[in-house]
């Protein structure tokens, strides 16, 4: 073993510029908040002051609770199916399962895991875990509890069917059937008429397959655009709002406050440090989206002068390469970021878009090619839908397009439109 000394090269972050790049991926509403945060403990920040002269500071006064402070607290799916519970009479050796039942619930109200893992999780037997399902299933919406679709409809129907047996033999073992809406294959295999097995579809298709979303507490999320973008004697401009640049003014009493305690003067210089760190940060974001946006804007021209059928394809790596910056700037960046056009508000992430290869060498955005399909889907023969294939073959007739079969399914799967035999109709 020896003992080397050497001297190295090293990067490394200093807080300054730690706190730049975690501001750069804030949407404006999250600067906002960050900077109240640092507004409460740092004594020199007197305002915080946006373009058009709006401004918040310190509040004088604490005594008066904020209306939105007294709004009742909005519960969750889960607490509000435990509060169901006080209606019950449950044995006190499975109370406990059947709460923790309900926690193990997905968004959509199904149970994630099997009675015996519940069993053993609770230290009871399996028709105790049994018991503490039919409790969960008790509740409200019906459905509740189901660990499969078609227990779920099951559930749901069951009160009110005439053979209960029937219906649960149906939805397990010819689901497939009720899904297509074969009427003829139920009514032959079970000896029905068809209006009786029509009229049972009718009461499957009223049935929610997702019965947890009813009671789930929807929050709704605010879009706050960084920036408008706008056409001006044939020029594209890009005007920030006013929270997307705050500067923030130094209470004066501090300017030219003078101290003998070396731990005052410690402190207030940590302050400062801590004030104009917080500038630079601010002008740092505000620049570097200032970039991307107009590369945005010069990279996405005919989208923005034609709409969204010219969408090119483009990627970080392309905005990065032009702006001389790491992939990973360019990413914070257009992080949670949306800007205003005249075709609406969108996320500038949505300008980043992957292309498919044309035998020209060109790319074609893939959202285009999804919109393609769509448009050919909806104008198509309802009794005579395309099939994968058929689509294939207008785009290359009508768009010029040439993208394999497969590639026009996985487009269309993830719009969620439904195969050519799924679409047809008599």
């Amino acid at each position: 073993m020896n003992l080397l000394q050497e001297q190295v090269l090293e990067h490394k972050m200093n807080q300054s510029l730690l706190q730049s790049l975690q501001l750069l991926q804030y949407s404006s509403m999250d600067l906002m908040e960050y900077i109240k945060e640092i507004e409460k403990e740092n004594p020199l920040i007197e305002e915080v002051i946006y373009q058009d002269g709006v401004s918040y500071s310190h509040p004088s006064k604490v005594g008066l609770v904020a209306p939105v402070e007294l709004n009742a607290k909005k519960l969750t799916m889960y607490e509000k199916l435990k509060k169901q519970l006080y209606m019950l009479t449950i044995p006190k050796e499975i109370h406990y399962a059947v709460l923790y039942g309900i926690d193990s619930l997905n968004e959509s109200g199904y149970l994630e895991i099997d009675l015996e893992f519940w069993a053993n999780a609770c230290d009871i037997t399996l028709q105790s875990a049994e018991k503490a399902l039919l409790y969960i299933q008790s509740l409200e919406p019906t459905g509740i509890g189901a660990r499969s679709l078609s227990e779920c409809i099951y559930l749901q129907l069951a009160q009110d069917a005439p053979d209960p047996d029937f219906l649960q033999d149906l939805l397990e073992d010819k689901l497939n059937w009720v899904a297509a809406g074969d009427v003829s294959s139920i009514s032959k295999y079970y000896s029905l008429s068809e209006p009786e097995v029509e009229g049972l579809l009718a009461k499957v298709k009223r049935c929610d397959p997702k019965p947890g979303k009813r009671i789930t507490t929807k929050m709704t999320n605010y879009i706050t655009p960084e920036a408008s973008i706008y056409k001006q004697q044939g020029r594209w401009h890009v005007s920030f709002f006013s929270w997307s640049s705050p500067s923030i003014k130094i209470n004066p009493n501090y300017k030219q406050f003078v101290s003998d305690e070396k731990y005052v003067v410690r402190y207030l210089n940590n302050k400062w440090s801590q004030v104009e760190s917080l500038r630079k940060a601010i002008s740092n974001r505000l620049n570097t989206l200032e970039r991307v946006i107009h590369c945005i804007i010069e990279k996405q021209s005919p989208f923005f002068e034609n709409g969204l059928s010219m969408l090119q394809p483009l990627t970080l790596k392309e905005i990065a390469d032009a702006l001389e910056l790491h992939t990973s700037t360019i990413s914070r960046t257009v992080s949670n970021k949306y800007i205003q056009t005249a075709s609406g508000v969108f996320p500038l992430n949505f300008f980043l878009q992957s292309g498919i290869q044309q035998s020209d060498g060109t790319k074609t955005s893939s959202i285009v090619v999804k919109q393609q399909i769509a448009d050919l889907v909806k104008n198509e023969n309802k009794r005579k839908p395309l099939s994968d294939r058929e689509i294939k073959e207008k785009l290359e007739a009508v768009y010029g397009l040439h993208i394999a079969r497969r590639t026009v399914m996985k487009y269309r799967e993830r719009q969620e439109i439904p195969s050519s035999s799924k679409r047809k109709e008599t």
